[in-house]
């Protein structure tokens, strides 16, 4: 049963999101309703497979001179995505865990290179859906970035 409207947490249009599946403390997200799928900053991407399962490796450089995070996960497969630019990729995705404030939840994220993006990341409406409520005038309604060191 979803949660009534006024009981879901208030996001801004930017959050800090962790990924307590992949070992990332946390990333700057932008939170964006008009983009359907969540997606993750992330280069040196690698597909394998072990004992006939698909898996990716991949990247999630950090800011400021500290360490990027070298991520392993099961591939839950590949799909087109339609950029805000009109143009369609191929993206590796899979499901992992997120937390935005308080709330720990399961979402699909692609992965893609957003070097020339402003964040890291990007919370679609689907991983919002009946779990938020988005006040696009604020930032960092769930609070201030965790005191591990930050991703992006």
């Amino acid at each position: 049963m979803m949660p009534p409207l006024k009981t879901r947490p208030l996001v801004g249009w930017r959050e800090y999101v962790a990924f307590p599946d992949l070992g990332i403390p946390f990333v700057r997200a932008k939170v964006d309703t008009g983009a359907r799928t969540s997606s993750l900053h992330a280069t040196r991407l690698h597909h394998y497979e072990v004992n006939g399962e698909d898996w990716v490796r991949f990247t999630v450089p950090a800011r400021k001179g500290r360490p990027a995070h070298r991520v392993e996960a099961p591939l839950a497969g590949v799909k087109s995505v339609t950029s805000s630019n009109g143009e369609t990729q191929k993206r590796f995705f899979v499901h992992t865990r997120l937390r935005i404030g308080e709330k720990t939840f399961s979402a699909e994220v692609t992965l893609s290179n957003r070097s020339q993006m402003g964040y890291a990341m990007l919370v679609g409406r689907t991983a919002l859906l009946r779990r938020f409520n988005v006040d696009v005038s604020k930032s960092w309604l769930q609070g201030q970035r965790p005191p591990k060191d930050p991703v992006s």
